[in-house]
């Protein structure tokens, strides 16, 4: 009889403590919910001004856009300056074949800019990309070789008319 007794205490012992666990994970529960549910006020609050601001940016920049559509270099020329930027230039190279290399360039002219040159200089740099190999560019001294090459190319081709080619973007994949 000791031992039924004993088994009926230990029974209400076990529900007892799974209760008291259940309304203590029930208590956190709600500690938890109710600080995130503050701080998710407070940072909202300072939140909807920083959204506003960049909304009213937005809006800005759309404004200054349709002011700014004439600006930037542009591809055919420019008589003021005298720089005139090409194309871009995107082949593979020789070796690997697997490589791409994409290279930006602008020309600056002694007089007033020649469109019939400046192709002619970008169909001159494509072909003479595409007999370039990787371990020729690698590195500073590679670059400079093909910055010196491409600039001897140009003068060849244009007969003096350009006095500098200007480097904008370099690539290689």
């Amino acid at each position: 009889m000791a031992e039924l007794e004993n088994a009926e205490s230990t029974g209400k012992k076990k529900k007892s403590g799974a209760i008291s666990l259940v309304i203590a994970l029930a208590v956190l529960t709600a500690i938890g919910g109710g600080g995130g549910w503050v701080i998710g006020g407070v940072l909202a609050g300072k939140l909807q001004p920083a959204a506003e601001e960049k909304a009213a940016d937005a809006k800005k920049e759309k404004e200054g856009e349709k002011k700014k559509e004439g600006e930037g270099l542009p591809h055919i020329s420019n008589e003021t300056t005298g720089v005139v930027a090409l194309e871009p230039i995107t082949t593979n190279l020789a070796y690997p074949s697997e490589s791409w290399i994409r290279l930006e360039v602008a020309l600056m002219f002694k007089d007033k800019p020649d469109v019939k040159v400046s192709e002619d200089v970008h169909q001159d740099i494509l072909s003479y990309l595409r007999t370039v190999s990787l371990q020729q560019i690698e590195g500073p001294r590679g670059f400079q070789y093909l910055r010196d090459d491409i600039q001897e190319r140009v003068d060849q081709r244009s007969q003096g008319r350009v006095t500098k080619v200007m480097f904008r973007t370099f690539v290689i994949e």
